[in-house]
This record gives C-alpha cells, sequence and structure tokens, in this order.
C-alpha cells in the first residue's frame, strides 16, 4: 500500500525542482510586460502588451515561425514512418546485433545536440550536399526518430503476441496485421511519439545546419536577437510563445501515454 500523504521532506523536494524549472520561465514571461526595452528592474516601473503586437508585426519573425513549422511537420512524420519500422524489426525479428542497432537508434538522443549538429554538417558537406530547407529537416529526423521509436517499442513489448498469431492464422496477411491488430494497439504511443517529436523538433536549435538567405527557424531567430538590446522584449514575447506552443504537445502527449498506462493496468 502506499502513502496517501507524501513525506513533508519529498514534497519540499519536489516544490523546489518545479520552481527550479519554471520560475525563469515566468521571469521571461514577466519581461514582457516592461514598458521599457533596455532595463530590467523589479519590480517593474509599469506594465504594458504593446511587445506583443510589434512581435506579430515583425515580417522576419512570421518567416522564421512558418519555416519552424514546417521542419517539425514534415521530421515530425519521417519519425513516425522510419520510427514505426525500425520499432517493428527490433521486436519482431531475432538477429545478429539487434541489442546494437536498438542502442544505435537511441544514441542520438544521448549525444549533445551540438555534437550531433557538427556531424550532420562534416557528413552533408563531405558529400557535397548543398545546404537546404531539406538538411535542416534531415537534422531534426535524426533525434526525432529516437522518440517515436521508443514509444512504439514500449507499447509493442506489452502487446500480447498471441493476438499477432492469432491474426496470421486466420489468414491475414502482413498489411492486414499491421491494419487490424498491430495498428490499433500501438495507435496512442504513435500519437504521443508524434506529438514529442514535433515539440523537440521545433524548439531545436542545434542541428539547424543552414540558413537560406535571410530565413531562419525560430530558435535561431530567437538567439540571433539576443545582441540586441533593444529588442529584447519582442525577443521575450517570442520565446514565451515557443514555451506555449511546445508545452501544448508535451502535456498532451503525457496526458494520453498516462490514460493508457491506465487503460492496460484495468484491462490486466
Amino acid at each position: 500500500m502506499h502513502s496517501k500523504k507524501a513525506p513533508l521532506g519529498l514534497t519540499i523536494a519536489a516544490f523546489g525542482t518545479l520552481l527550479f524549472l519554471h520560475v525563469p520561465m515566468l521571469i521571461i514571461f514577466l519581461y514582457t510586460l516592461t514598458p521599457d526595452e533596455t532595463t530590467y528592474t523589479f519590480p517593474l516601473p509599469g506594465f504594458t502588451t504593446k511587445w506583443f503586437g510589434i512581435a506579430l508585426q515583425r515580417a522576419d519573425l512570421w518567416r522564421s515561425l512558418i519555416l519552424s513549422l514546417k521542419v517539425a511537420t514534415i521530421a515530425t512524420i519521417i519519425a513516425l514512418i522510419l520510427g514505426t519500422l525500425a520499432a517493428a524489426a527490433v521486436y519482431r525479428s531475432n538477429f545478429f546485433g539487434r541489442e546494437s542497432i536498438s542502442f544505435l537508434l537511441v544514441l542520438p538522443i544521448a549525444l549533445p545536440g551540438i555534437v550531433t549538429g557538427i556531424a550532420l554538417r562534416a557528413a552533408i558537406g563531405g558529400f557535397d550536399i548543398p545546404f537546404s530547407f531539406w538538411t535542416i529537416v534531415i537534422g531534426h529526423a535524426t533525434f526525432c526518430i529516437v522518440v517515436v521509436y521508443n514509444n512504439v517499442l514500449a507499447r509493442l513489448r506489452r502487446t500480447n503476441p498471441s493476438m499477432i498469431e492469432a491474426s496470421m492464422d486466420l489468414g491475414a496477411n502482413s498489411f492486414q496485421t499491421f491494419r487490424h491488430v498491430v495498428l490499433p494497439n500501438i495507435a496512442t504511443a504513435l500519437l504521443a511519439g508524434g506529438m514529442l517529436a514535433f515539440a523537440l523538433s521545433f524548439d531545436e536549435v542545434i542541428v539547424t545546419t543552414f540558413t537560406a538567405g535571410q530565413q531562419t527557424t525560430l530558435p535561431i531567430w530567437i538567439f540571433s536577437q539576443l545582441n540586441r538590446p533593444r529588442d529584447r522584449p519582442v525577443t521575450n514575447v517570442v520565446a514565451t510563445f515557443v514555451i506555449l506552443i511546445t508545452f501544448i504537445p508535451i502535456f498532451l502527449a503525457q496526458k494520453i501515454s498516462a490514460e493508457s498506462s491506465d487503460t492496460e493496468g484495468e484491462n490486466k
């Protein structure tokens, strides 16, 4: 039996961790309301929402936002396809080096982003491939695949293998078995993995490997604004938007995963 009330020390530690993680985000939001673009003091000398309107009028911001959304969407679709196929291969097949391949699939998420970015840039440059929109997509897909792979593989391992065997025994081919048996079982894992992959891609800065003219992804745009003190409130507004945009899919993915786990526990 689990205690209904957590010990005081554990409660304080959990609360302190939440403050450590989220107070900086609250400070960013707080300074979107300052009327002075060059001075950051507390308490604020006043409150204004004018920076939100100014941010929405920036054409370069909209270009970066649209580029980031396109990259995140395509990288997520690629990750869903390749991550699912990789998870199915590792789960269903018992071949030599399976554990090594599984380790290599997970490795990109463990490496620092700057290491992955440097490696990809060197590899792409070595093949004389021009940096373009698709090089960004490739870079982001490398770590998005990991998220989908882990989610799908974990769900496949909790799937009763007798269901797949029964489908094959009843005459269904591989595609029919996947469509009617496997896919319904991994649907929530795919949805959660896709949302996490989108959130990771949208706010990733290190593995963005190119700049096309005046177009950059949104994190690169934010980074470039840091050396412009008078634009700092606008940068804070955009950072707040990025936090909100990434918060929503992560929250939904966590909720879907939790509900799926609760449903499986009830079925057992």
